[in-house]
């Protein structure tokens, strides 16, 4: 699986994407806090999509996904 890290988010995670597992425990907001704990506090305002598709922070893990990205607060648009 793929995850991508956009703007802000990727500066708190030190990159601007990765590839993990597909298989991991916990949700979404809790899996990309072990992978990248430089950016727990910036995690907390993003949203998130798997594959397009809106997915709640508390939501499980989305292991089926290919691709999850992690978006911070946009402004202008």
């Amino acid at each position: 699986m793929q995850i991508r890290w956009f703007a802000g988010a990727a500066h708190a995670a030190g990159v601007t994407q990765e590839d993990v597992e597909q298989q991991q425990e916990g949700t979404v907001r809790e899996v990309l806090g072990r992978l990248r704990p430089g950016a727990v506090t910036v995690l907390e305002r993003c949203s998130f999509r798997a594959d397009g598709r809106g997915v709640d922070a508390d939501a499980a893990w989305p292991s089926q996904a290919a691709v999850v990205d992690v978006l911070p607060p946009f402004t202008g648009g």
